[in-house]
């Protein structure tokens, strides 16, 4: 089972926005221990942080490695810039942009919203994390 297996029950049948159904099924796949309460939190990234801005789903990716990378504090944490840089560049480097404004013209289709963001994302975040824990070990 991957990420992208578990996002479309939180985006389609649970019609959540990209940024929710990111931290949603991260939460689920790498069993983050966040609450329904906690994710709420995540609402006002979906469409760029409502406003075209950084991708939402971008958004809940580094939240996804904050909560697997950082013990207390992120400037304390030696894994948290390197790991969150590369997931930023394959975006970067995908889409031109991290910005909801420049991705969406690319990949949303109204039949089927942000799917291939959210499954980019998804294959984008567990790449990054798959290759920097083999580097580490």
């Amino acid at each position: 089972m991957s990420l992208k297996d578990l996002y479309s029950k939180y985006y389609y049948d649970q019609n959540y926005n990209c940024a929710e159904t990111m931290i949603r099924a991260g939460n689920e796949y790498y069993e983050l221990g966040l609450h329904d309460r906690d994710m709420i939190a995540f609402g006002g990234f979906g469409a760029g942080i409502q406003t075209g801005n950084t991708c939402g789903a971008i958004l809940s990716a580094v939240s996804i490695l904050s909560m697997r990378y950082v013990e207390q504090k992120a400037h304390e944490s030696a894994d948290i810039r390197p790991v969150t840089t590369a997931l930023i560049r394959k975006f970067n480097e995908r889409y031109g942009s991290v910005l909801c404004k420049d991705i969406k013209p690319q990949s949303f289709q109204p039949d089927i919203r942000c799917k291939h963001t959210i499954e980019t994302a998804c294959d984008i975040l567990e790449q990054v994390i798959a290759e920097y824990d083999q580097e580490k070990s």
